[in-house]
């Protein structure tokens, strides 16, 4: 990969303009974190004098109209009244309100499966809580994208529902889209982020030419464990004037705690808790630091400080577990992890530490419980982390395991299915496909669970590419019945009724029958499943 490309960096003055003017448009539409990162950086640069303040855009006509609907719904938003405000800004035609309205249903549909994950009485109704506005942004998102009408805020919208649907190839190509429509929100960016897997993956993508993707490939190669090429990355942006960017030092200071040198990150570490004394962001890492060279009385000071300014965040409670940990105090120290992973259950770093204050406590049983939980979300989360490390093969144990043992959420045979695909394994992607989608009618959630639509899609263009039209027209049927997989099933249906017309007859293969063989790959196993049947089905 290329250096940091030292032109882009050579007017410090404009890529300042750059920030301040994102962060504004960012701040007017709710979008917290990238406010967040754009400010820090900008707040690393030199201040500029007034003449070079950017003055804020101009207003279209639209803009003006929409304008009091805007600052009234805005206040609301502000308030974390989402369907208030998405009720105010019904029919505003501007830019800015129709991405504040989209991402207001949003957060409302968010706060609502939020609210009713506290309220739920176990981990079953836990993990059938759904945003339940999702399908439908997805329609409305979708027509717009197909009529070019989404400017960059918007497409990362787009974006972000299709990875919340696990749609992840069509959320990768969204947000790449967004990247090049908007490069300086880097927002977009980081969604990319947590989406490429692989260093082969990174370098087939198409990014805009920006000095924010030099940020990005700092991140990326990081996430990726190329942790000198994420060194070198982020000292040349230091030298290319970043040098007081409180981002980079944690950054830096995480790569280094990833290659264990301990005693550069916990100079880096030191360093940015003087520059940003209330930050809690990675300070859990840095407890991990403290704790393994045995820093009592830090560690201890470093709890304490945490719990003044928010105890109810989940680097905070590890923090205190490590605090406790280090005190031989197991049982609060296994309390304190607990209550990480009520407030993150995916946090695996909380897991890990759990197991071992168990282990420290004897309780061997729980311990693996904790190191190798049976809950079928941190089974579908190890899953995802192996996928990002390429480990393939592991993230299809993973994902076998958490449907055995009940997949809570329904999601683990469709990342199964999907990495199936990846890896073009298309026989075995299907058969996932179908005990997904036998399972879901099985308990009549046909109408409810938002990717029966995918699973039907993958299956009819499958069973057509193999000339099995009779299957092929039951699924592009059954994908009429679905709002984002109407068009295709229509498109379907006229491709095998083409077909049919020149006399083509149907497959009699039998390398593709209807009982389709156990997955190819030996470590998964699977039970042989009945034809899928969906004559007998009513959506």
């Amino acid at each position: 990969m290329a250096a940091t490309r030292s032109s882009e960096f050579g007017d410090l003055v404009q890529i300042k303009k750059q920030l301040i003017s994102i962060t504004a448009q960012c701040k007017e539409r709710g979008l917290v974190h990238s406010v967040k990162w754009a400010s820090e950086l900008a707040f690393s640069l030199d201040p500029l004098p007034l003449n070079e303040i950017p003055p804020a855009p101009e207003l279209t006509e639209e803009d003006a109209r929409d304008l009091d609907a805007l600052c009234l719904a805005k206040s609301y938003f502000d308030l974390k009244e989402y369907d208030r405000a998405a009720y105010f800004l019904r029919g505003c035609r501007s830019q800015k309100a129709y991405f504040l309205y989209m991402y207001s249903r949003y957060l409302s549909g968010e706060k609502k499966k939020d609210d009713e994950t506290v309220d739920s009485l176990g981990p079953l109704e836990k993990g059938q809580v759904r945003n339940e506005a999702l399908r439908e942004l997805r329609v409305e998102l979708s027509k717009k994208h197909s009529a070019g009408e989404l400017d960059g805020f918007a497409l990362y919208l787009y974006g972000v529902v299709l990875r919340k649907l696990d749609l992840l190839k069509e959320a990768v190509e969204i947000f790449v889209a967004a990247t090049h429509a908007l490069p300086l929100h880097w927002g977009s960016w980081l969604e990319l982020c947590n989406l490429i897997t692989n260093i082969e993956m990174l370098k087939s993508l198409s990014l805009p030419e920006c000095w924010v993707r030099d940020f990005f490939m700092a991140h990326m190669f990081t996430e990726l464990q190329m942790i000198k090429e994420a060194l070198q990355k982020y000292q040349s942006l230091m030298e290319a004037g970043f040098a007081k960017s409180t981002y980079i030092i944690s950054q830096i200071a995480v790569a280094y705690h990833n290659i264990r040198d301990i005693d550069q990150a916990l100079y880096l570490f030191n360093e940015l808790r003087e520059q940003d004394p209330f930050r809690i962001e990675n300070m859990d890492t840095f407890s991990n630091l403290l704790y393994v060279r045995s820093m009592k009385p830090e560690l201890s000071y470093l709890a304490h400080n945490l719990v003044e300014i928010d105890k109810y965040r989940v680097e905070t409670c590890c923090v205190i577990g490590n605090y406790y940990s280090l005190r031989s105090q197991h049982e609060k120290a296994a309390l304190y992890f607990q209550r990480a992973l009520k407030l993150n259950p995916r946090c695996l770093g909380a897991w890990t530490l759990m197991g071992h204050e168990y282990m420290e406590m004897k309780n061997t049983s729980a311990a693996i419980q904790a190191y190798r939980p049976n809950d079928s979300r941190m089974l579908v989360a190890l899953g995802e982390c192996y996928e990002k490390l390429s480990q393939q093969v592991e993230a299809k144990k993973c994902y076998w395991r958490a449907y055995s043992v009940g997949d809570v959420e329904r999601m683990a045979l469709l990342k199964l299915a999907k990495l199936h695909e990846q890896l073009n394994e298309f026989d075995d992607a299907a058969q996932c496909y179908i005990i997904y989608i036998q399972d879901i009618f099985s308990c009549g959630e046909q109408l409810e669970h938002a990717e029966v639509s995918t699973a039907l899609r993958y299956l009819g263009q499958y069973y057509f590419k193999n000339k099995l039209y009779d299957e092929a027209s039951l699924c592009a049927q059954r994908c009429c019945d679905y709002n984002d997989a109407r068009e295709e099933g229509k498109a379907l249906l006229r491709q095998i009724s083409a077909v049919r017309e020149q006399g083509e007859p149907s497959s009699t293969d039998l390398s593709v029958p209807c009982v389709f063989n156990p997955l190819s790959n030996n470590t998964t196993p699977v039970r042989r499943v009945s034809p899928l049947d969906l004559s007998s089905v009513t959506p």
